[in-house]
């Protein structure tokens, strides 16, 4: 059952401008993901925060750049909440362009994206604390490493999220203030051809190109995308030769594949194990992989979602949902067969773009949403179902 949102939104708006100063705190802090003397300072300055806020001593542990704290709760399972505190934004940003707000509308590098949202979801926790609703145990989980593919924290996610109800990823919203329902799988692949050089004037029938192997193999990659099931491959970089006069002995690509389902991602698994040279003379390796597997919209995730969107209701709001072709460590829960709420964080628009911005208004709105869905997991009630 939906608790009372106008309730938990009230004493969130109430504390609107406290809140907006912690996203704005948290905004100042520069996290550039591969900088890791910043994120060390950001990550430490989050410690102190949330243990304050909460106002509760938690169980927590740090590894690497990521930081776990577990609050107890009452319901059976815990419920995660899951965000990155690190930013395309190189460092420096801020001398440019700074957290600032008017009207309705705050800016600044990493707010969308998804520095709100973060601070969003300790503030949805402290409202149930102080409007006297019970919650779940609590399992906040904090990363520095999403926007480079979440290679260090891919496995404190998992482990964080194996025995969960749930998990609600506080990323910013959709079009519209939408949740998202649906990612793509994220492969990225590296495609080497080794060739044979010879002097391309004098003897090139002698040499075997391995960029004009490339070029075929390009040509063959590119074909694999089929907008109709929203799959789409992009050899992003190439490089490739040693001199304008050599046949090319060597040569590499980078490619970046997006599949929305998984029969796809099989689909050009095996088009990449087939690709063979043109040239016998040439030899050809594909390395890489998923970097994250497909989030697919399932019951769970829908009944999920209708939690949310009954909990809008209550503030007459529409919550619509979409399936877009970026990738969370959302993607990473669902893949476990947990039922995943994304999109729940800041609404705004500009992610990883120079008008990135958020709702000011919104802020309180979209904790109170997530605070009631996350109070329906404190009395029994489980999001979790088979797919």
């Amino acid at each position: 059952m939906i608790p009372d949102v106008p309730g938990l939104h009230r004493w969130l708006d109430k504390h609107r401008d406290q809140l907006l100063d912690d996203v704005l705190t948290l905004v100042r802090h520069e996290t550039p993901s591969r900088d890791q003397e910043l994120l060390a300072r950001a990550l430490a300055w989050l410690d102190r925060w949330v243990t304050a806020s909460l106002g509760e001593t938690p169980h927590r542990s740090r590894t690497e750049n990521a930081l776990r704290f577990d609050y107890p709760g009452t319901g059976p399972a815990p419920v995660v909440l899951l965000g990155h505190y690190d930013t395309v934004w190189p460092a420096g940003t801020l001398a440019g362009w700074s957290a600032t707000v008017t009207g309705d509308r705050a800016s600044g590098p990493g707010i969308f994206d998804m520095k709100a949202g973060l601070v969003q979801a300790v503030w949805a926790v402290r409202a149930l604390a102080a409007t006297g609703h019970d919650r779940p145990p609590i399992r906040l989980v904090l990363t520095g490493d999403e926007e480079v593919g979440s290679p260090a924290s891919r496995p404190v996610i998992e482990q964080a999220c194996a025995d969960a109800a749930a998990v609600f990823v506080f990323e910013g919203s959709g079009p519209g203030g939408a949740l998202k329902t649906g990612r793509k799988g994220v492969g990225l692949f590296d495609v080497t051809v080794t060739g044979r050089e010879a002097h391309a004037g004098l003897e090139p029938e002698m040499g075997a190109s391995a960029v004009d192997e490339l070029a075929r193999v390009t040509l063959a990659l590119h074909a694999l995308a089929d907008p109709a099931t929203g799959t789409t491959v992009n050899v992003g970089l190439v490089e490739g030769g040693s001199a304008v006069n050599v046949v090319a002995g060597h040569a590499r690509a980078h490619v970046d594949v997006r599949v929305a389902s998984q029969a796809e991602a099989d689909r050009v698994d095996d088009a990449l194990a087939r690709l063979t040279p043109h040239d016998p003379r040439a030899t050809l390796a594909v390395a890489g992989g998923w970097n994250r597997p497909v989030m697919e919209r399932t019951p769970a995730i829908g009944e999920l979602v209708a939690r949310a969107q009954a909990a809008a209701a209550q503030l007459g709001l529409d919550l619509p949902e979409v399936s877009v072709g970026g990738a969370s460590d959302g993607n990473f829960a669902a893949a476990l067969g947990i039922p995943v709420l994304d999109g729940i964080g800041a609404a705004g628009d500009g992610a990883h773009a120079r008008h990135e911005h958020v709702s000011v208004a919104a802020l309180a709105e979209r904790a109170a949403i997530a605070a009631a869905v996350l109070t329906t997991f404190s009395n029994g009630q489980s999001g979790r179902k088979s797919s």
